[in-house]
């Protein structure tokens, strides 16, 4: 008789089945017992003692008869449980063995062929604008103050969640709508778009010597949320999406999603893909590499980078920090009214730079690192280490200091 239980039900019947032979064996004994117990026993205990022994082999012939039961169920015990296994086996280990094969291994070496390590460069030879793409902590903030500082022209952001202390680097008026302020942000959009229609009278009567000086780079911040509470947003990106660029007036529009309705641009996706690179952070990117590129490497490349690795289109980037710099920001920008040979000095520091500056001068034989200024000025609290590498090198930029080593283990010294 083949049995057709589950490879479970089999191990469970037979643990039942040695539970019960067993009992009927140990019950028989304790009865024999007891019987034996009871002839030498006072006659008073003797009935006791007989139905003692008569109740535990009433419960050793029950015990018996399930056994019966069990091994009728079970027909050949052997055979059923080599053939069940056989079957489980089959069911679970020929996928994995499939999934082995189609995974392989993961070189830890490997980097992409496409790999570009000027994301600014890329940009600017595409001469797109930025649409960028990324989740709480994949380090948007530290991207946009890169493209800040190298982008080039004046830098004007949108930020309605502005800290007191975040885009200190630039001409505080440039940062439009702290404290929610979206009058003040709606305002300037249409400002934005008076500008470019200016921009546009004044190339067309004198040709591009006419706006030399004009450029700009301006930064929306959570552009979904602008869509919503200024009116002046979606007209903004569209004409400067299509007409910006030819007039120098470039920009950078920031979303949790990379769809075009998250960039106010309904009904007009090829807008989103023709007119902007796209930077994708964190798991929007790896997603992207998974999903689009169909590239399990590259993924794990750049789940391994952290906020350093990320696409832009299709091109993999790994930023090198040891290249940050600030040499285009304004508040760089020199007085270009001084005499001719007169050298430049460096505009005032905020209070940042200060403490940096004099940390160096005071220890002007050590390298400061960003873990160690995070320790030891609660000046710095809240800020990444990567925001503090960018002001390393925005100061070397201006003559202030020097940095040593570059990526993660950048650091600043002083040097006259």
């Amino acid at each position: 008789m083949s049995s057709n239980l589950h490879p479970s039900q089999l191990h469970q019947h037979l643990q039942m089945y040695a539970c019960a032979k067993w009992s009927f064996w140990g019950s028989l004994v304790v009865s024999c017992g007891l019987l034996f117990l009871g002839a030498s026993q006072k006659a008073d205990s003797k009935p006791w003692i007989l139905g003692a022994s008569v109740g535990t082999l009433e419960v050793g012939r029950r015990h018996r008869q399930t056994a019966k039961l069990l091994l009728e169920s079970l027909g050949d015990i052997d055979r059923a449980s080599r053939l069940n296994f056989q079957g489980w086996a089959r069911a679970n280990t020929q996928p994995t063995a499939q999934l082995a094969l189609t995974i392989g291994a993961i070189d830890v070496n490997w980097k992409p062929e496409n790999l570009i390590t000027d994301p600014v460069e890329y940009i600017q030879k595409k001469q797109k604008h930025v649409a960028l793409v990324g989740g709480t902590g994949d380090g948007k903030s530290t991207f946009t103050q890169y493209l800040s500082s190298k982008i080039g022209g004046r830098v004007v952001v949108y930020d309605s969640d502005a800290k007191p202390d975040d885009w200190s680097w630039l001409d505080q008026k440039d940062v439009i709508g702290r404290k929610g302020n979206f009058k003040a942000i709606d305002t300037a959009m249409g400002k934005d778009l008076e500008i470019l229609e200016q921009l546009v009278q004044l190339r067309g009567e004198g040709g591009d010597n006419a706006i030399a000086g004009r450029e700009r780079f301006m930064i929306a911040e959570e552009f979904p949320i602008l869509v919503d509470e200024c009116d002046n947003a979606t007209s903004w990106i569209k004409r400067h999406a299509k007409r910006g660029r030819r007039y120098k007036q470039f920009i950078c529009a920031l979303a949790q999603n990379d769809t075009a309705e998250n960039f106010g641009l309904q009904g007009d996706k090829d807008i989103l893909y023709s007119c902007f690179c796209l930077v994708r952070l964190g798991q929007f990117g790896r997603e992207y590499a998974r999903t689009k590129l169909k590239d399990p490497q590259l993924e794990q490349w750049l789940k391994a980078g952290g906020k350093k690795r990320f696409l832009v289109d299709d091109c993999p980037i790994e930023l090198d920090l040891s290249n940050l710099g600030t040499e285009n920001m304004v508040h760089m920008e020199t007085d270009s009214g001084g005499d001719e040979g007169e050298q430049s000095q460096p505009s005032a520091m905020n209070e940042y730079e200060q403490f940096i500056l004099d940390w160096g001068q005071n220890n002007s034989d050590k390298v400061l690192k960003a873990r160690i200024l995070l320790q030891a000025s609660r000046l710095f609290e809240g800020m990444q280490p990567d925001e503090v590498r960018i002001i390393f090198a925005s100061m070397a930029d201006r003559g202030l200091g020097e940095v040593e080593g570059n990526g993660d283990r950048l650091g600043w010294r002083w040097s006259k």
